[in-house]
């Protein structure tokens, strides 16, 4: 098996003697998900320091470590000492990206990134070798991690890349010199740190920065932003631009969409070229994202029609809408089916959950039920801006909207009357209040940003079905 790295490389990266026969399979900043044969980095944050984890990770077979201190009792070959070890970790990213020659795409967006990363990767993986980065991994520390992975015999790599603070887009590009960039819409999120979304779109264009000569840039036509992003891009040298959007305004557009219970069926124009079809997601926002998807996908030189293939097996992410039926007893004839949608939130997400509830098939035993919790970095509008849902809720009809947290309590007094499951100060609350209410044919939305903790909530609600079988036994 080819080694990720070995002892020679790491020696002439980071500049300190490593034994020439040191072979790692892998890279680690995690002692409880490493793997035998990983180079570990004693990385050092805010609330722990990997140093206190080196022993652990040595005898759970790392092939060495990264450290910046010393450690007792260890043998010292297993030890590879630098300065800085998140320096080091972004050196070895920064030389992972010079070693190869593939095409490098990067993805980022206030809505959409991951699953968006997801959904690419299927789409390329027919036929070639994909590396992309794992989870949400598109910080400072999340980026060079995941260039620091990808193997030198990859086909693709595709990098998603987030950002709060101007800044730091600009910094996280120019490590990963992507050849074609997504940006998947710009909408208020971390505007708590922003004066407003003119800003984020600002802060969004500092991926152009780092972009390869002769590059690609993927915008949504649909997004108010469309024109500042567009004017960027091209101040940035950049004249490869290719839209996505909802109609023959956009270079790549919708047809026609139709809406399943479990998927989303689309004819779209890809440049010219008419191609039917499916998303294992369902919503309008999946097929928009899948536009810019096969926009990159041709982009790349890759083939569409297996791209197709690969989006119709795309199925959501935990927390990014993925189902749950929750059989109540033990015949199977009483059920629930929970979306769960509580990793992070912001207006934009809220609304595209939303529009995704009431594209269940209705009848008359279902109930469409929203569960929100606060949406985060907001800023001063935050009230305003979780009061103002009431208006998405009215407009698609949903049956009962139970609320958690401060800001979510202005949503709450602008529901008052049948709307209104109630407002609940703790999640404790909320979830006996939800229990208790719940009945057979219920269709619940989880939603919330990741300090609301929804994901107990759905964890909650997922529990119905095991008490249930025990009652019944």
């Amino acid at each position: 098996m080819m080694p990720l790295w070995t002892g020679q490389e790491i020696t002439e990266i980071l500049g300190t003697e490593v034994a020439d026969n040191l072979q790692c399979r892998g890279i680690s900043i995690d002692s409880r998900t490493l793997m035998e044969g990983d180079l570990f980095f004693a990385l050092t944050g805010p609330y722990s320091d990997g140093h206190d984890y080196v022993k652990m990770a040595i005898a759970k077979g790392a092939a060495a470590v990264v450290v910046s201190k010393p450690v007792a009792g260890l043998d010292p070959k297993f030890l590879i000492s630098v300065n800085d070890v998140k320096v080091a970790l972004e050196m070895l990213g920064r030389a992972a990206r010079a070693r190869v020659t593939i095409p490098i795409i990067a993805i980022t967006g206030s809505v959409g990134k991951t699953g968006t990363k997801e959904a690419l990767k299927n789409a390329l993986a027919r036929n070639k070798k994909i590396h992309a980065s794992v989870l949400s991994y598109n910080n400072d520390i999340g980026v060079p991690l995941s260039l620091a992975r990808m193997p030198r015999d990859a086909d693709y790599g595709i990098f998603e890349l987030g950002m709060n603070h101007a800044g730091e887009l600009k910094s996280l590009s120019e490590m990963v010199r992507p050849h074609v960039v997504i940006i998947t819409t710009v909408e208020l999120a971390h505007s708590e740190f922003f004066r407003n979304i003119e800003e984020i779109a600002d802060a969004k264009a500092e991926i152009f920065d780092g972009m390869m000569p002769g590059g690609t840039v993927i915008l949504n036509h649909d997004n108010r932003q469309y024109g500042r992003l567009h004017d960027k891009a091209c101040a940035a040298g950049i004249k490869n631009i290719i839209s996505f959007g909802s109609d023959n305004s956009a270079d790549v557009y919708i047809l026609r969409q139709i809406f399943q219970d479990t998927c989303s069926c689309v004819i779209a124009s890809i440049r010219g070229q008419i191609m039917t079809f499916k998303i294992g997601m369902l919503g309008h926002h999946w097929v928009m994202n899948s536009l810019a998807i096969l926009a990159a996908v041709e982009a790349v030189g890759g083939d569409l029609g297996l791209a197709g293939l690969g989006l119709a097996e795309t199925k959501p992410l935990k927390g990014r809408g993925r189902r749950h039926r929750i059989f109540l007893d033990i015949s199977g004839e009483s059920s629930i089916l929970l979306i769960d949608e509580s990793y992070n939130a912001n207006p934009a997400s809220m609304r595209a959950a939303m529009e995704t509830l009431v594209q269940i098939s209705p009848h008359e035993q279902v109930r469409w039920i929203a569960v929100l919790g606060d949406m985060a970095e907001l800023g001063e509008k935050s009230d305003d801006l979780h009061a103002a849902l009431a208006d998405e809720v009215k407009d698609k009809n949903i049956d009962r909207v139970y609320t958690v947290g401060p800001h979510m309590k202005k949503l709450s007094e602008r529901l008052a009357g049948f709307r209104n499951g109630g407002h609940f100060d703790d999640r404790a609350a909320l979830e006996a209040r939800l229990i208790r209410d719940l009945r057979s044919g219920d269709v619940v939305m989880v939603k919330g940003s990741n300090a609301s903790g929804m994901t107990v909530v759905v964890d909650k609600i997922l529990d119905m079905e095991v008490s249930a079988v025990k009652q019944a036994v």
